[in-house]
């Protein structure tokens, strides 16, 4: 910043250091009370105690405003409950914005809380701009004074501040983007809300190499490698033009089927090339789960699992294959889905059921525990690092012994996923050959591609399809693909997660080239949430 002030929230407290900047005039604000109000209360007052009071809010809350909108962060601080950190961070404010002409009107309250607006003007390096946000603050009773006091957090003085980020104007930053889809279609967030971390990356990683130029922007800076939100901008740059893998028609199918359950993402990619296709989650947090996540998969990793026994001859797909109602394996029981068992069974109905037992019996046979990594590794991708263009997590399946190892092959215990690499998992499954996703072309940075040691085996390959076909048409996935057309495989997952009642839905499956995953938190089977979505997205391919 060129500035030379920077602001960070650690903890909810604000460090600063400035360099030879002059602070903006802020002006008063004082049409709620025509002037200052306290919360608190006369010496000798007994101490408050029980639910703050619709006036206590309304005097705290307007305290508050007059004094941040005055300039008087001492003032303002004393009607918090962390005077120390308020004051720092209000003192601050002026400068980390440059703001001018502030003012601000508060909202109905709903209880406690109170919602409010803030005006004001940007002024940088020659640049005036008018800018406005909402926010909200909670009043509460103090712990040792019982006085109402409002409830200090970085999000009071921007709701989208979070602990360990700041607020700065710079001319410096990244130059924006215009992101194009494979067919050269543009890429907004006004479109494509899912995209806005995925465009941000894009713009920190090759604003610059597109042949863009900087704007003047207000922006909330991340720790570390966090690319930059913008807030505001003041002066407009030279976007560069980065053509992404991404079909906006999959990516707007994706956005609209991810609305339909909270906590839900999905991937998708090519099996033959594997270009990302889409990417789209529907979270509070607006984190990119679907790129960074890290959980179990539940039964989707059976595909990894199926590989593996087809691979080593344990299993063949129209074979025998037990599937008792619950298997041990060194101290360790594994049940099935509401107990059930199958007689007389294939190995391909034991797939499309879904049954855990008929997995975890031949893990004795498989060589030694750490197979199924070395299966995840050596011929799915999944722990090699990944250089889709923008951050990811690759997937991790640990080594590990014992119960814990069985765990593994269904998915569950210490196995980490997300939907990229579950959907990268399927497109391997329909390809025979890992294809590492990407989202920009390599030829944009010459950047190098994980390449997995082998391919699976034909056999094992055609074998796992054809049981990920028999899913599809009348097995537990049946139901959510019945409206998909094309060559199509699929398989559920439930995923049980510690002090969670209901187990994380997951589905991944493919039709024709298009291979894609879905995990949806706390929504049960795979086949009742995570699939429809998937469903959605493959039929607009």
């Amino acid at each position: 910043m060129r500035s030379g002030t920077k602001v960070m929230i650690v903890g909810g407290v604000f460090v600063v250091a400035v360099g030879g900047v002059g602070y903006g005039a802020v002006n008063v604000w004082n049409g709620m009370t025509g002037g200052t109000t306290t919360a608190t209360s006369p010496a000798g007052t007994p101490r408050r105690t029980g639910p703050v009071t619709a006036e206590e809010t309304k005097a705290a809350a307007e305290g508050f405003l007059t004094a941040w909108a005055a300039g008087d962060a001492a003032k303002a601080a004393g009607f918090t409950n962390d005077p120390a950190s308020a004051q720092t961070a209000l003192s601050v404010y002026r400068t980390a914005t440059h703001v001018g002409g502030m003012k601000a009107v508060a909202g109905t309250p709903s209880g406690t809380t109170v919602p409010f607006t803030v005006s004001a003007v940007v002024s940088y390096d020659g640049v005036r701009v008018p800018w406005t946000y909402a926010s909200r603050l909670t009043v509460v009773r103090g712990l040792t004074t019982g006085e109402p006091r409002v409830d200090w957090r970085a999000s009071v003085v921007h709701p989208q501040l979070k602990d360990g980020e700041s607020l700065k104007v710079t001319a410096a930053g990244p130059p924006a983007v215009k992101a194009l889809d494979r067919s050269g279609a543009e890429l907004t967030v006004e479109r494509h809300p899912s995209l806005a971390p995925v465009l941000d990356e894009l713009r920190k990683r090759y604003g610059t190499e597109a042949g863009g130029t900087p704007g003047v922007e207000l922006v909330v800076s991340g720790e570390g490698d966090a690319a930059d939100r913008t807030l505001l901008t003041l002066r407009k740059g030279k976007p560069g033009e980065v053509r992404t893998t991404l079909d906006a028609g999959v990516q707007a199918a994706a956005e609209k089927a991810v609305k339909r359950f909270p906590e839900s993402s999905v991937a998708a990619v090519s099996a033959g090339t594997g270009e990302i296709r889409a990417v789209a989650n529907n979270r509070k947090d607006g984190w990119n789960a679907a790129f960074l996540g890290r959980q179990a998969p539940g039964s989707t990793m059976k595909i990894v699992t199926a590989a593996l026994l087809l691979e080593k001859g344990l299993v063949g797909a129209d074979k025998p294959a037990e599937c008792p109602k619950e298997a041990m394996y060194q101290g360790r029981t594994f049940r099935n889905l509401d107990g059930f068992s199958i007689e007389g069974g294939t190995f391909t109905r034991s797939f499309a059921r879904s049954c855990n037992t008929a997995f975890v019996k031949l893990i004795d046979d498989a060589a030694n525990d750490a197979a199924l990594g070395e299966e995840a590794r050596d011929v799915f991708g999944i722990g090699l690092e990944w250089r889709t263009g923008v951050p990811t997590f690759d997937g991790s399946v640990p080594a590990e012994t014992g119960g814990e190892a069985a765990a593994q092959y269904i998915g569950q215990g210490t196995v980490q996923m997300n939907a990229l690499n579950i959907a990268s998992v399927t497109a391997t499954a329909k390809a025979g050959t890992f294809r590492q996703p990407i989202i920009v072309p390599r030829s944009l940075d010459d950047r190098e591609i994980a390449t997995a040691a082998r391919s699976l085996d034909a056999s094992a390959a055609r074998q796992l399809r054809d049981m990920m076909r028999a899913t599809a048409t009348g097995g537990t996935a049946a139901a959510a693909m019945a409206g998909v057309g094309g060559d199509k495989g699929a398989k559920t997952g439930s995923a049980e997660v510690d002090d969670q009642g209901v187990a994380n839905s997951w589905f991944a499956a493919y039709a024709d080239d298009l291979a894609a995953a879905a995990v949806v938190q706390a929504a049960g089977h795979g086949g009742d949430a995570a699939g429809p979505l998937v469903a959605s997205v493959l039929n607009a391919r």
